[in-house]
């Protein structure tokens, strides 16, 4: 994909509009979200991570004539087959409420000894002519109850690093980012564009 200098975010998440913008910065690009241009939310409809972020920035593409970039991401349990991955926003239920979410996680797992899981995020790049890329990061972790800390949202005050002693809802947002799977999908995606970018200076 050739030099971007404008982009829609494909999500109507304000902590990710946050997150990911300050992950662009370095390239300045000028981001925008698909909140702020009026766009509704698209019904995911993938099975997977990638098919659902594909669908998200194809379709921000097609509508603003920009390129697009989505994301989706989730808890992948390996005590509950995966779960809840790609429902894991669905699970909070419409009022996104994580404090329930992670307290079914808690109790759908019941007395099972596996608490290992992992985040996963699946970044898709698309451009108005229906071309898209996909980058997937992931960071393998241990479920912790209680929940700890206040910080970063979704299941994070439960989920702990493997190799951290605190979990990502005790970490700094400069900590989380320096190991989250996010960071680690956009590592790709800045090494596929950073270069073209950073070249325009």
């Amino acid at each position: 994909m050739s030099v971007i200098e404008k982009l829609v975010l494909a999500t109507h998440n304000p902590a990710k509009v946050q997150e990911i913008g300050d992950l662009l910065h370095p390239l300045r690009i000028n981001v925008v979200s698909s909140a702020e241009l009026g766009l509704d939310e698209p019904e995911e409809t993938g099975t997977t991570f990638s098919e659902n972020a594909a669908l998200k920035a194809l379709l921000a593409a097609q509508a603003t004539s920009l390129p697009a970039l989505a994301d989706d991401s989730g808890l992948h349990v390996y005590g509950l087959n995966g779960n809840p991955g790609i429902y894991s926003a669905r699970w909070a239920g419409p009022e996104k409420d994580f404090q329930a979410a992670m307290k079914r996680v808690h109790e759908t797992l019941g007395e099972n000894l596996d608490r290992s899981a992992a985040f996963i995020c699946t970044l898709a790049l698309a451009s108005p002519d229906g071309e898209c890329e996909i980058f997937e990061g992931r960071i393998e972790g241990t479920l912790v109850w209680p929940p700890r800390g206040t910080g970063g949202f979704g299941y994070d005050p439960m989920f702990q690093p493997v190799g951290e002693s605190r979990t990502f809802g005790e970490m700094s947002p400069a900590e989380k980012k320096a190991i989250s799977h996010r960071s680690h999908a956009f590592g790709l995606l800045v090494a596929n564009l950073g270069t073209a970018n950073l070249e325009q200076e």
